[in-house]
């Protein structure tokens, strides 16, 4: 998943101050040394640490903070404000005019623009109701224009191409076409190239003189680190761009990409595509991120994806019965088709505070989705009603290993995650939100664990 690496650095060295009653500037150091190092490892660009790190010090420093309650989580707090500042403080909005709108898609080659094009008109197309067109000006890809027909094929929008002539002459045509067909929003696929050169450049420059977009979008690889930056900055120099999108982020991303780009160039990030399927494409917002990046979760993400891709009765059935406590192996079953319209299982669990950081939900992977069916289906009608069957007898564990053709660990760790899960959304009822940020705190830095129950504190004692 994005930026697990920086995750799990950023953690390590938070956790040490969490549970200190006081902090000496020599315990700020430390923990920003171990900071620096997981920067740097992530391929975030050097000015861009060394300003990062000076300035959290500089408030870490402060009075209040070294001789204050909780020290350590105000700092965290520090950390996650200024991450959040450091990748723009605020979602950047798109420029849509209210009659006609052009968006312009460059980048280099290999990044999933021709995939992004279609990804980012369907968004609009849902959430903004206009009717979009998509135009194949990339006449050097092989199969570029063909991929972007099967694009639109998919999504249900009408692709404008005119086969290998000048992309000059195909932009021109289709904003003809777009007008005169009452398409209020025209998204423009150019060529992307191996690497940056005059003629590229200059081409894309003639087609945004042809064409005058609202929008030069950038789409980059999040997983290049900070060569992204240095491709977003010769863009912005010749097209002054007005937004990046970043792919890819569901892959093993390192985070420079997201960390250096807006700082360096002062480009927002306006939108993030978080997987292969046509719908995975969600608005940026740095503060959400920067909560994802410190294993904190994103749970208004999650509702929103919950809203997109589930109706209402569905959402909310669902989280009632989350939070009360008596979620079951039938609940999983009914809704593990539902959840997996979202996306990645193991990308929402690190939505949800605290389970994105327990250990074991490190293990979960989405292939182990495809095992929980079988793992249910050999349980007993009694054992998927009543999950506390499973622990009372190791011999109905291995049956039901041997019903699915799993093993023993892969029923055991399924059985681990639903109970972290009950245990910690029945401690999740009734909380106000501010106990509930304190909570998701206390989970990502290691320092809290679910309550146990008598019969745990019991079996513990023994």
């Amino acid at each position: 998943m994005a930026f697990e690496n920086l995750t799990g650095r950023f953690q390590m060295a938070l956790r040490r101050l969490t549970g200190k009653g006081s902090l000496t500037e020599k315990d700020i150091d430390e923990m920003m040394r171990e900071v620096r190092l997981s920067l740097l490892e992530a391929d975030v660009n050097y000015k861009v640490v060394k300003e990062f790190t000076d300035e959290v010090k500089e408030l870490a420093y402060g009075e209040k903070i070294l001789k204050g309650l909780n020290p350590g989580q105000q700092v965290v707090k520090i950390v996650n404000d200024e991450l959040t500042k450091l990748m723009g403080s605020e979602a950047s909005e798109l420029n849509l005019e209210d009659d006609f709108t052009v968006i312009l898609m460059v980048g280099l080659q290999g990044a999933g623009k021709t995939t992004t094009a279609g990804k980012l008109a369907n968004y609009i197309k849902k959430n903004n109701n206009r009717k979009p067109l998509l135009v194949a000006a990339d006449i050097y890809r092989p199969a570029a224009i063909e991929q972007l027909e099967t694009v639109g094929k998919q999504l249900g929008i009408e692709v404008f191409q005119m086969g290998k002539i000048e992309p000059e002459k195909i932009v021109k045509q289709a904003i003809d076409y777009a007008k005169k067909n009452e398409f209020d929003l025209v998204i423009i696929d150019t060529a992307g190239r191996l690497h940056i050169d005059d003629f590229m450049m200059d081409e894309i420059k003639n087609i945004a003189q042809i064409t005058k977009p609202q929008e030069i979008l950038l789409t980059v690889d999040a997983m290049t680190g900070q060569d992204a930056v240095n491709v977003a900055e010769t863009f912005n120099g010749a097209l002054k761009l007005t937004g990046c999108i970043l792919t890819k982020l569901d892959g093993d991303t390192r985070g420079g990409a997201a960390l250096s780009i807006r700082k360096v160039t002062g480009v927002p990030i306006k939108f993030a595509g978080t997987g292969e399927k046509l719908q995975e494409i969600e608005v940026f917002h740095p503060e959400r991120m920067a909560s994802r990046i410190l294993g904190m979760g994103d749970v208004l993400s999650l509702i929103e994806k919950a809203t997109e891709e589930i109706d209402e009765t569905e959402a909310m059935n669902m989280m009632e019965k989350m939070m009360s406590g008596n979620f079951n192996y039938n609940d999983l079953l009914k809704q593990m088709k539902m959840i997996r319209r979202m996306g990645k299982f193991s990308g929402i669990l690190k939505m949800l505070p605290g389970l994105g950081s327990l250990a074991d939900m490190d293990k979960v992977d989405d292939k182990q989705m495809d095992f929980i069916e079988p793992i249910i289906s050999s349980m007993t009608p009694e054992e998927r009603k009543n999950p506390a069957l499973l622990n009372m007898s190791s011999s109905r564990r291995n049956r039901v290993a041997r019903g699915s053709g799993r093993s023993t660990t892969e029923v055991n760790r399924l059985i681990t995650m639903l109970e972290k899960q009950t245990k910690l959304f029945r401690q999740m009822q009734g909380m106000n939100p501010k106990s509930m940020e304190t909570m998701s705190q206390n989970v990502a830095q290691g320092n809290f664990q679910p309550k146990q129950s008598r019969a745990d504190r019991r079996k513990n004692k023994k």
